[in-house]
């Protein structure tokens, strides 16, 4: 039986929240050797360079193409640049941020940005309903009890930096989602995941955090990792399945990583869960389902189609 464009799309996005959980875990062991730009540079010139077998026959057509395809050149070169600059500030700032808080609170913090796609839609135009309000209300009394341990002098340095992340990886999703579904998934993954390898090697020259070669081969799997799987699988894994998925829905599977990123901190790193994280964790999930959820089912509800 040919499995649906819908369900493939979700198993697409499934795996990608999956392999973007455990990477938490990699991030987090890689900066006992490497400085964060350093690492990032590494793992994302090697997701691009792993993708340019694919991408490359298919920019050159692109490139190549009569006047029809031209609007296409621009949009391949601005999509890169849009998708690669977004991945470029957030995955410096949570990567940093690790250097200062857990794996698996790094994730739950970062799958805020769930819940800032709809509101900064709104922001743009759109009225917040009801649903999206309390879901955001859920997921701040979420992050309260995840981060704020000791009161509000409780956030750490690493919460933060993850938490200005979050703002950042809604902005992505959202480049991505616009810019998917009108040019090739491969070419734009490879031209992002090229953009921030590149300007993040770049920063990592500039501020003189070459690694050595004793630093790489320490942490040659943790760069395999980052690269390949979290990058040249997850990213372009992201981009196939928002092709025919509907942002909500795409947005509460990739959410995923976080229940990854915690469950593997825990059993890997021997990270501390206590029950007010815990506490904190769920109540942040509710909030974010509730968030992507609530309009699916008003509009059901009303027997309206809900919208894209």
């Amino acid at each position: 039986m040919a499995i649906s464009r819908t369900a493939r799309s979700n198993i697409f996005l499934s795996l990608a929240a999956f392999f973007w959980g455990m990477t938490f875990i990699v991030q987090r062991q890689a900066m006992d050797h490497l400085t964060p730009m350093a690492f990032g540079g590494l793992r994302f010139l090697l997701g691009a360079l792993a993708l340019m077998p694919l991408a490359l026959p298919r920019a050159v057509k692109i490139w190549r193409g009569a006047d029809d395809v031209k609007p296409l050149r621009r949009m391949w070169l601005s999509g890169s640049l849009a998708a690669g600059l977004c991945l470029f500030v957030g995955i410096t700032l949570q990567q940093y941020g690790l250097l200062w808080t857990t794996a698996g609170k790094a994730g739950f913090i970062t799958s805020l940005y769930v819940v800032l796609v709809p509101l900064i839609l709104r922001l743009l135009g759109h009225k917040i309903v009801l649903g999206e309000a309390l879901g955001a209300a859920l997921a701040l009394a979420g992050l309260y009890l995840l981060s704020f341990t000791g009161g509000l002098e409780g956030l750490s340095q690493g919460d933060l930096l993850v938490l200005i992340s979050a703002f950042v990886w809604a902005g992505h999703v959202l480049s991505v989602g616009w810019f998917a579904p009108r040019m090739d998934p491969v070419v734009l993954g490879t031209g992002q995941a090229l953009v921030c390898g590149l300007l993040s090697l770049a920063a990592a020259g500039v501020l003189g955090q070459w690694p050595s070669l004793a630093d790489l081969a320490a942490t040659w799997f943790y760069i395999l990792w980052g690269g390949f799987f979290s990058v040249t699988l997850g990213f372009t894994f992201q981009i196939v399945g928002q092709k025919d998925a509907k942002p909500a829905l795409a947005a509460i599977i990739l959410q995923m990583e976080s229940v990854v990123s915690m469950l593997a901190g825990w059993r890997i790193l021997d990270e501390t869960v206590t029950g007010r994280m815990l506490a904190g964790a769920a109540v942040m999930l509710a909030g974010v389902l509730i968030s992507q959820l609530w309009p699916i089912m008003a509009s059901r509800k009303n027997g309206r189609i809900p919208p894209p």
